[in-house]
């Protein structure tokens, strides 16, 4: 019996490489990658129980006009479920939407919504888009927790595919300063002079410390490894360099993502 496997693309974390052996054929297309679309999330393992959306997040498949993160396709309908708090990525007012593709179909236009409104159109052209593709959005209309609908309108079918990325717009990260004085009164410095002065000391030399810098990944490709832009890996004999930041998983070796995912040097 031939078995059919489901190449999921970008993804933010490893995945058990058998687990992406389905029952049936699932055709690879296309999904937001960053900031992580609620696909993305499931296939990274950063949300859990997804179902098959965790192994090809990039078959949010359904005609055009939908308004819902599913497409409203019951399959995927766990990317409708606002019961599970998904994960909102702190972002600036500008942000900038990754989408990866391998199915590369002739393209109409993408498309943004926030709470049914339009914010964004991008013209495809009808032309063949590459294997990644960015826009950046102004949202600065949209601060706080939201929720964006990202769609790709095929140019040559009647279908779309989409995908949902929860944002708090406006929102950063860390921590940050008090602005609130101490309640607590400094102590006054004492008014009569010591009778005598210590004698200096001399502070120890600091020891200065170092931190080497991370050098890029390199050595053969495996599952299950963080690569980041610019790491070099070798693969069957053959050498690629990483054209997007992921994390591995079997069947998204360096020989079936070129372009997308890694360039042959």
């Amino acid at each position: 019996m031939r078995r059919s496997i489901a190449y999921p693309l970008v993804t933010l974390g490893a995945i058990v490489g058998s687990a992406a052996v389905v029952a049936s054929p699932a055709l690879a297309h296309g999904y937001v990658s960053a900031p992580p679309s609620r696909q993305a999330l499931c296939a990274s393992g950063a949300v859990k129980d997804c179902g098959q959306i965790q192994f090809e997040p990039q078959s949010v498949e359904a005609p055009k006009g939908q308004r819902s993160c599913n497409g409203g396709v019951a399959q995927w309908s766990v990317l409708a479920d606002e019961s599970r708090n998904w994960p909102a990525k702190a972002v600036g007012k500008n942000v900038t939407f990754t989408w990866v593709m391998t199915a590369r179909h002739r393209t109409s236009n993408w498309e943004y919504f926030i709470g049914g409104k339009k914010v964004a159109t991008v013209d495809g052209g009808n032309q063949q888009p590459d294997a990644v593709v960015t826009h950046t959005v102004d949202l600065s209309a949209f601060p706080g927790r939201q929720t964006v609908l990202a769609v790709w309108n095929i140019g040559d079918t009647v279908n779309a595919f989409y995908s949902c990325i929860d944002l708090n717009v406006g929102g950063g990260g860390g921590s940050t300063t008090p602005t609130t004085p101490p309640t607590t009164a400094p102590t006054k410095a004492p008014t009569t002079p010591p009778t005598s002065k210590p004698a200096p000391t001399t502070p120890a030399p600091a020891v200065p410390t170092t931190t080497a810098p991370a050098a890029p990944a390199s050595g053969s490709w495996a599952a299950g490894v963080a690569y980041k832009t610019g790491d070099v890996v070798s693969y069957e004999g053959k050498k690629y360099k990483c054209r997007q930041a992921h994390s591995s998983i079997h069947s998204w070796e360096p020989s079936i993502y070129t372009l997308a995912l890694w360039l042959p040097l």
